[in-house]
């Protein structure tokens, strides 16, 4: 089999988050570079990136460019188009665009191999499960006044999510933070598996501070509390608190997840499947984290995650970030605060047509 086409596009949608009720709709967008890639067999393999931003032409062009030079390649051979693209572009990775880029690359590229054989990504992989717990994301936000969280986070749980996280780290005061905790865990009740994100706003010790006066509160993780690079920082954060700390998302490709695990930095590692570099990758990451005997789990793009999640010994729960969701025909049905693997042959998905036609740039 061999690649023989390259189509890629700008999409843009609008900002807004399902899961959101009852607030004025945002006015901003996001931007995702689609990529679809043809083969001489007639099997397409799908893919997606994105960050926003004023760069969205340049990863576009990025894309592009890479996707032709493996023209002519077999696209089942998922190791050496990784490895061609990155003699490909030299010193250019293995962060930001090169990485964004190559993602969206090899995730087509396990599209077409699922397609291929007939089977999803998720077996391919390992097929351990055929659902995944899933939890509520984008909900609880920074900005949401804490009256709203209160009656979101029940709404959430009525919807059959029994994990869902908040924001934190903007408040004013030390009391603040720990009230918007305190208000969100009793308005869902003990049952429900709620984590906190900061989003790296907080310095160590106040994180420290802060984590050490919720953690009456049982959260399930707390999320990026420092830098994401201050590895010795995290590793004080997560040997002080009993709470458990989640990190990852700000990481490219996979040698900081070395960094991070050797540090024991981290309880839960938190892969990002853009920045790490594709499906390829990720896996990599998984495994290194089932070595040190951790939990993974994902962040964004849930339509894609499920299939990795579910297919790994170590795989704990799925972001449901609904950002994507709007961009496919169809998408993993969410049961009972579960993500079920889609049973077609690759990912499962394919462009709403609609839609390419309402968002595209240009």
């Amino acid at each position: 089999m061999k690649i023989t086409h390259v189509t890629t596009r700008v999409l843009r949608t609008p900002a807004d988050n399902p899961l959101v009720v009852g607030l004025p709709a945002p006015t901003d967008t996001r931007e995702f570079v689609t990529l679809e890639l043809g083969t001489d067999q007639g099997l397409v393999g799908l893919g997606l990136t994105f960050f926003g931003g004023a760069l969205t032409p340049a990863l576009k062009a990025a894309v592009d460019a890479l996707a032709r030079l493996v023209v002519g390649d077999d696209p089942t051979q998922v190791e050496a188009v990784g490895a061609k693209l990155r003699r490909a572009a030299s010193s250019s990775g293995p962060g930001g665009i090169f990485s964004l880029a190559l993602s969206a690359i090899d995730i087509a590229c396990w599209d077409i191999r699922g397609k291929a054989v007939g089977q999803s990504v998720c077996a391919l992989l390992g097929g351990l499960r055929d659902r995944v717990p899933t939890y509520a994301s984008g909900a609880l936000m920074r900005p949401h006044p804490v009256d709203y969280l209160a009656k979101a986070g029940p709404r959430l749980r009525d919807m059959g999510f029994r994990q869902m996280k908040m924001q934190c780290g903007s408040e004013p005061t030390v009391a603040a933070s720990v009230e918007r905790v305190r208000v969100v865990r009793e308005a869902v009740g003990p049952d429900v598996d709620l984590m906190c994100d900061i989003n790296q706003l907080w310095s160590v010790n106040h994180a420290i501070g802060v984590g050490r006066r919720i953690e009456p509160y049982h959260l399930y993780w707390l999320e990026d509390p420092v830098a994401h690079d201050d590895y010795a920082g995290l590793a004080r954060v997560a040997d002080a608190l009993t709470t458990p700390i989640a990190a990852g998302e700000y990481h490219y490709g996979i040698v900081p997840f070395r960094h991070l695990l050797e540090a024991r930095s981290i309880d839960i590692v938190m892969i990002d499947l853009l920045r790490v570099g594709g499906i390829t990758q990720w896996m990599k990451v998984a495994g290194m984290a089932e070595a040190f005997n951790l939990p993974v789990v994902s962040h964004l793009v849930p339509e894609m995650h499920v299939h990795l999640v579910a297919a790994i010994p170590n795989g704990l729960t799925v972001e449901y970030m609904p950002w994507t969701l709007r961009l496919f025909e169809e998408t993993p049905a969410l049961e009972g605060g579960e993500l079920v693997v889609p049973r077609k042959p690759g990912l499962g998905l394919a462009f709403d047509q609609a839609a390419l036609k309402r968002y595209q740039v240009g």
